[in-house]
């Protein structure tokens, strides 16, 4: 079974610098029969303006990972980490006990697109943690690559979750079979493009939870950047 969840019915922030779509509840944007899917508690689509950004701000408890599709984005926290993510990174930050980070666009005549997401950990009061990878040289049409995940597996990012975040690239055309695990449910996310899921035509921002579904069919109609996350089954959710 696919839910749907469509790019127009996301909440919406937009204070000047920043242009934000909320896939999940966030901020002042409060929908209760959209409070997450399983662990996944949050997947904002950011549009941030040159020389702009989120000043210095705590998280606790939470697996943060950042996906640049355009532009750039400096990171800084209170671990010392600092750094700069662009098309082809991903990082992850677990907040654990408590951290404190920036986000903020360097760049002086680009706005930086990117989507952050908010994965509930299995345990509170981890140590706070930062890691930051390529995956470019990876990445191939017609393929999925493994971004992240428990084991951090396959040169993955390590995150403290029974979620494993891949990314499919596919070509006009072309079509790829995912097979669900037992006791699994999906999330999929259009990060660009616009594909056909087991019957559904997705486009870039729009999303579906999938649940009971043996196989995912993906077939692209256009050049596609498609996120899936496999997550352990919650009924409650």
């Amino acid at each position: 079974m696919l839910t749907l969840r469509p790019s127009a019915a996301r909440g919406a922030a937009q204070i000047g610098w920043l242009d934000s779509k909320h896939s999940f509840s966030f901020g002042s944007y409060y929908d209760q029969a959209h409070m997450g899917f399983g662990p996944l508690r949050v997947i904002n689509e950011d549009k941030i303006k040159p020389r702009s950004g989120f000043g210095a701000h705590p998280h606790r408890d939470m697996e943060i990972i950042t996906y640049v599709l355009e532009g750039a984005l400096e990171h800084k926290d209170s671990l010392g980490t600092g750094s700069v993510i662009v098309p082809g990174d991903v990082q992850r930050m677990s907040a654990g006990t408590g951290i404190v980070h920036s986000e903020y666009n360097p760049l002086d005549d680009e706005a930086v697109h990117l989507l952050q997401i908010w994965i509930e950990p299995e345990q509170q009061g981890i140590a706070p943690g930062y890691e930051q990878k390529n995956f470019s040289a990876k990445r191939k049409s017609g393929q999925l690559t493994l971004l992240a995940a428990k084991d951090g597996r396959d040169g993955s990012l390590t995150i403290h979750q029974d979620a494993s975040l891949y990314v499919l690239d596919l070509d006009a055309g072309q079509t790829f079979h995912y097979t669900m695990g037992a006791g699994r449910m999906a999330w999929v996310q259009m990060a660009r493009g616009e594909a056909v899921v087991n019957g559904h035509t997705l486009k870039q921002g729009d999303a579906a939870g999938v649940r009971q579904e043996k196989m995912m069919e993906f077939t692209a109609n256009q050049q596609s950047e498609i996120l899936i996350f496999d997550l352990a089954e919650r009924r409650s959710s």
